[in-house]
């Protein structure tokens, strides 16, 4: 973070509210050469700053998924077989290992109540996961996605 300069921050948050933003119209609004954008743009990729470029579902077809978060508490040392286990279910958006209450946290999208229940059977299946806890989604409030600041 230290060696990005107020045009990589302008870059990044630009990229980040649309990241298909052609690197003219970035230069424009940012006020430099098309051929500054390109070179920036080229450096964070190369440096790791950007690590990908991503597609983001409209609210219409995230509302109409199921989603959850899900507690889980793993057996002492069977994390990294839970972990490998987990990472074949498609429809875990995200898992974290945490502190507190649980040793890992996942946000889940289903398409449907019944296709949760079973992804729910399934993960509380898993050799190794000792307890589950499951709060379903019911709106967001606030949503930022993956910000800089």
């Amino acid at each position: 973070m230290q060696n990005l300069d107020e045009i990589d921050l302008k870059i990044i948050t630009h990229l980040q509210d649309d990241a298909r933003t052609s690197t003219a119209r970035l230069a424009k609004e940012i006020g430099v050469a098309r051929t500054t954008v390109i070179s920036r743009i080229a450096r964070l990729e190369r440096d790791g700053v950007i690590a990908g470029y991503s597609l983001r579902l409209s609210r219409e077809v995230i509302d109409g998924l199921v989603q959850a978060f899900v507690g889980i508490t793993v057996e002492a040392r069977s994390g990294p077989d839970v972990i490998r286990k987990l990472s074949k279910i498609v429809e875990i958006q995200t898992l974290c290992s945490v502190s507190g209450e649980f040793d890992y946290m996942l946000m889940l999208q289903a398409p449907s109540p019944a296709r949760l229940d079973r992804l729910l059977d399934e993960i509380g299946s898993i050799e190794g996961v000792a307890r589950t806890r499951t709060s379903v989604v019911l709106s967001r409030k606030i949503e930022r996605g993956t910000q800089l600041f």
